[in-house]
């Protein structure tokens, strides 16, 4: 339930809401129902703006759902289960945002999503400790207020499991679109709108572009090395905009951050909350959840100027641009892998580990998110097994320690995954080779957790500036790339040790260089 301290948070949040707002919750029995009801009740108790209603309505999945309502109209949004945890936050933002509350998605997309004429309806199976849901939640709830055709529903599937088991649920977030699978796993509001529009591509039609006058700086990226670039830039009286598909990067799937200097502890929320609060001071130019596709380089009429085209057919004319894109999970590219991810394949241990309590897992990766994996992973399920490609450790020797002391943690090294092996719709075993006698083994579990590193988010600047053969881009000391006017900071470079604290570094100094560019060529 809510402490003094939540409360009195929302009495904040809630106090300039424009609208009044309806809790709608189903009637019935359920073992939950009285402890979701006492929740909603703390919830509109903090304004006369909010009010809780019981009664028995078709649109609402079971005794322990809900739906806001808005002079007496459900919008679209239903809440399956008690949204604690992580999902508190995709409650409040629902309220205020019915309430009046402007959108925070940029307006091209919102322009997209108003343009759906066919009935949507999303299902969102989420875990209550899963970080990366409440984005998945929170983007849709948005969709659904801007266009009577979408509903969506956030379903807490530790509360159904029959629906999870029924379904083949083996990873959060699960997004389902009319019935069907929409999403597995990691997704940002980026990625949904293309989905979207690979299904409905009519609605690009919608799209009211508004153009931008020529910026001095964009910035591609919104992890800790784009937003130290941007600021900087804006610093210097540039015109800025930044591209991003969302603000934080990596930085947001983090749970603990212990070693950004002279902050002794925060979490990928904290930090990524502050980076945005720091944007907001400055006039930068921010188009979240948005792609760039391709850079041009200068023209003959105008060879100084770059154009980049987003993802949603808009266009842009920068002096400069500073590539801050970062890096994703490295895939292990064997056979079984991207068919099963969400169905025992995951790359977040601390969002799926919970679907497998009991169970035996593996982790793919002795490095330190590897162990530190297992050891998390160790405290949930039955037994964890690590597969270390090397004949040694990678990770750091307290950590080791660690794994070596536990007892639900088994290490395999010098072994090569070669197949991730699944019956009916559900990872069975993973297949191995011991590289040192050659034999070929299969080890069965459950689930298979992949912590085999980052690989750059280069791919779209293929051809534009040099790369090295792991698609970092190559950089200076200045951070200058092989094509004038381009600079690159932070995970997507050659600069060693990808920190955060030196990603930042990287994007103060990428700045800085494409400022002195500036002057020199001006």
């Amino acid at each position: 339930m809510l402490n003094n301290e939540l409360i009195n948070a929302l009495k904040t949040y809630t106090a300039n809401m424009q609208h009044a707002v309806t809790l709608v919750l189903n009637t019935g029995e359920h073992p939950k129902r009285d402890e979701l009801k006492q929740f909603l009740t703390q919830v509109v108790s903090v304004t006369d703006n909010l009010t809780l209603v019981e009664q028995t309505s078709p649109e609402l999945r079971s005794p322990i759902s809900f739906g806001l309502q808005v002079d007496g109209k459900f919008n679209g949004v239903f809440f399956s289960g008690i949204p604690g945890g992580h999902e508190f936050s995709s409650l409040v933002l629902a309220i205020l945002h019915s309430s009046g509350t402007n959108l925070k998605l940029d307006q091209t997309i919102q322009s997209l999503i108003k343009g759906v004429s066919k009935p949507l309806k999303f299902e969102v199976f989420v875990s209550l400790s899963c970080h990366n849901c409440p984005d998945v939640v929170q983007s849709l709830n948005q969709f659904a207020l801007l266009n009577d055709n979408i509903t969506t529903e956030m379903i807490d599937g530790g509360l159904y499991p029959e629906l999870i088991e029924q379904r083949n649920i083996q990873g959060v977030p699960s997004v389902y679109l009319n019935g069907e699978i929409f999403a597995n796993g990691q997704i940002d509001t980026g990625k949904l709108v293309e989905k979207l529009l690979s299904i409905a591509p009519e609605i690009a039609n919608n799209i009211k572009q508004e153009t931008l006058p020529q910026q001095d700086v964009t910035v591609i990226g919104g992890g800790p090395a784009g937003v130290a670039a941007a600021i900087y830039s804006a610093r210097k009286g540039l015109k800025v905009t930044m591209i991003a598909d969302r603000i934080g990067g990596q930085v947001k799937d983090t749970v603990g951050i212990e070693n950004l200097i002279s902050v002794p502890k925060t979490t990928g929320t904290e930090l990524t909350g502050n980076m945005q609060s720091h944007l907001d001071d400055y006039d930068i130019t921010i188009k979240e959840h948005l792609r760039v596709d391709r850079i041009e380089r200068g023209s003959s009429d105008k060879p100084s100027v770059k154009t980049l085209h987003l993802s949603t057919g808009e266009v842009i004319e920068s002096k400069t641009i500073i590539l801050a894109t970062g890096a994703n999970w490295r895939e292990l590219g064997v056979p079984g892998e991207k068919e099963n991810i969400g169905n025992g394949v995951a790359y977040c241990p601390h969002c799926d580990g919970p679907f497998f309590k009991g169970k035996d897992v593996a982790v793919v990766g002795g490095g330190n998110s590897g162990i530190e994996a297992a050891l998390d992973l160790a405290g949930m399920v039955n037994h964890v097994t690590v597969f270390e490609f090397m004949p040694e450790l990678k990770a750091d020797q307290v950590l080791i320690d660690k794994a070596d002391s536990n007892p639900k943690i088994s290490i395999l090294k010098n072994v090569a995954t070669t197949e991730v092996i699944a019956e009916n719709g559900k990872v069975t075993a993973l297949a191995y080779t011991d590289r040192v006698t050659g034999e070929q083994h299969q080890q069965a579990l459950s689930g298979i957790f992949v912590q085999i590193g980052l690989v750059p988010n280069s791919g779209f600047v293929d051809g534009v500036v040099d790369r090295t053969k792991h698609g970092e881009i190559i950089i200076d000391e200045k951070g200058q790339t092989s094509e004038p006017g381009i600079f690159a900071c932070g995970d997507v470079t050659t600069v060693p040790y990808k920190q955060i604290v030196i990603a930042m570094g990287e994007g103060a100094k990428a700045s800085l260089s494409a400022f002195d560019y500036i002057i020199r060529e001006s």
